[in-house]
Parts: C-alpha cells; sequence; structure tokens
C-alpha cells in the first residue's frame, strides 16, 4: 500500500486565524486538533476547523509544498482555500 501525505489549512471558528501542516494520517491530526490534544499554536487560537488539503504520495513533496503555502500571503491562502471550499465549511466529517 502506498503511503500518503497531506498538507493541509485548518482556521478557527471565524475564519480569521489560519494554520499549515503537513501529516501523514490526515483525520488523526485533525482530530488532535480539534480535541487540544497538542499544545501549541492551535491550541492556544482555537484552531480546530478543516478548510483545505492537498494529498501528496512523496513526503518531500508534500513538506515542500507545505513550506511554499507558510511562506505565501494570507491572500494566497484565502484563495486556495475559497478555490475549493468558497463556505469554508469543515470538511473533518469528509474524511
Amino acid at each position: 500500500m502506498e503511503r500518503q501525505y497531506y498538507v493541509y489549512i485548518m482556521a478557527n471558528k471565524w475564519n480569521t486565524v489560519l494554520y499549515t501542516g503537513v501529516t501523514n494520517d490526515l483525520k488523526r491530526r485533525v482530530y488532535e486538533h480539534k480535541e487540544k490534544l497538542v499544545e501549541g499554536f492551535t491550541r492556544k487560537y482555537n484552531v480546530n476547523k478543516l478548510v483545505y488539503y492537498e494529498v501528496f504520495h512523496d513526503v518531500e513533496n508534500a513538506i515542500l509544498r507545505e513550506k511554499q503555502i507558510k511562506g505565501g500571503s494570507r491572500a494566497r491562502k484565502i484563495a486556495l482555500i475559497e478555490g475549493g471550499n468558497g463556505a469554508w465549511k469543515d470538511l473533518y466529517d469528509e474524511l
């Protein structure tokens, strides 16, 4: 079975705070954010809504993409999200 890696963007309830991350298990990782199981940025700022993700089969490409997104402007992140999820709905239940 081929591994999958995910680059994802999460937002808070009001879509004012964005967080970009990378993982090999998106459902587990988003659950950890939602339940505040891990100390850090998402816990501190109540970031618990999955609004965007991309799938990769190569961890190096996933990490490069994460860095590209993180290095981009907020406007570019918003454009990515709205390109596939204009309503900013939580995608977690669709995983």
